[in-house]
């Protein structure tokens, strides 16, 4: 790049300045966040996350330099609903292996015998309310008779095995008429009008473990050396050039 096309130092100043600044609001939008999902935080995390990745590309344009800051990108475009919404969708999907069956049954079948008028799903289980050794009347009634998140809460007791989950909250104009998506619920979502989501995966825990596991083979790649002229010791890489970790460009 040449030196015309570098940004100036006061460029990079100013960009660390608005890092501060976004670092400053997110601790406060954090210190009084209303919940878990409080969507001032989501909004201050991705000030942050816009500040700070302006900052890094400064750096390296003007001195060849990165930050040791990764902000995760969950692939979803810029938000382009409107800032004050009437109303909010908020869509849920959780995946569970069926781990156990028969945990599964007999927790269902405890729940028929308690009451004998139980419902799996769309279909009754009969005069005797007796599951049987049907896995889908089973799943029927045990996601009848509880909530979601107790399930997700409790999943063990029930045989199930946790999969990938995500939360989106989207933004509308106005509160759908009833029954109007009940047909295809999962359909119309914008993702430009995602206010925000929270996605849990082991994938996220295996990318942690493998970026661990790179930094130590580095670590353990560096040998101890004595110069020479017997000079003191002095720590070099295997391959005689220690390599800066960041961001790849």
């Amino acid at each position: 790049m040449s030196d015309a096309a570098q940004p100036s130092a006061a460029e990079v100043r100013a960009a660390a300045e608005a890092v501060k600044i976004a670092l400053d609001r997110h601790l406060d939008a954090v210190e009084r966040r209303s919940g878990e999902d409080d969507p001032a935080v989501y909004a201050a995390f991705n000030e942050l996350a816009a500040a700070a990745e302006a900052y890094d590309e400064l750096l390296y344009d003007a001195y060849d330099e990165v930050t040791p800051f990764e902000i995760p990108s969950d692939g979803m475009p810029a938000y382009a609903g409107p800032e004050e919404p009437s109303a909010v969708s908020v869509l849920i999907r959780r995946d569970y292996a069926l781990a156990e069956p028969q945990r599964l049954l007999a927790q269902a079948q405890r729940v028929a015998d308690l009451d004998p008028d139980v419902t799996a799903g769309n279909g009754a289980l009969g005069a005797t309310g007796t599951v049987g050794g049907s896995v889908h009347a089973a799943l029927g009634v045990v996601f009848g008779e509880y909530e979601p998140d107790e399930i997700a809460s409790r999943h063990a007791e029930f045989g199930l095995e946790e999969g990938d989950s995500t939360l989106w909250v989207a933004a509308a104009d106005e509160l759908a008429e009833p029954g109007e998506w009940l047909s295809t619920p999962f359909e119309q979502v914008d993702p430009e009008r995602v206010v925000c989501r929270f996605d849990v995966s082991e994938v996220f825990d295996q990318e942690l473990d493998e970026d661990e596991d790179e930094i130590e083979g580095r670590l353990g790649a560096a040998d101890v050396v004595r110069g020479a002229e017997g000079d003191d010791d002095e720590v070099v890489d295997a391959d005689d050039d220690l390599e800066v970790l960041g961001p790849e460009r």
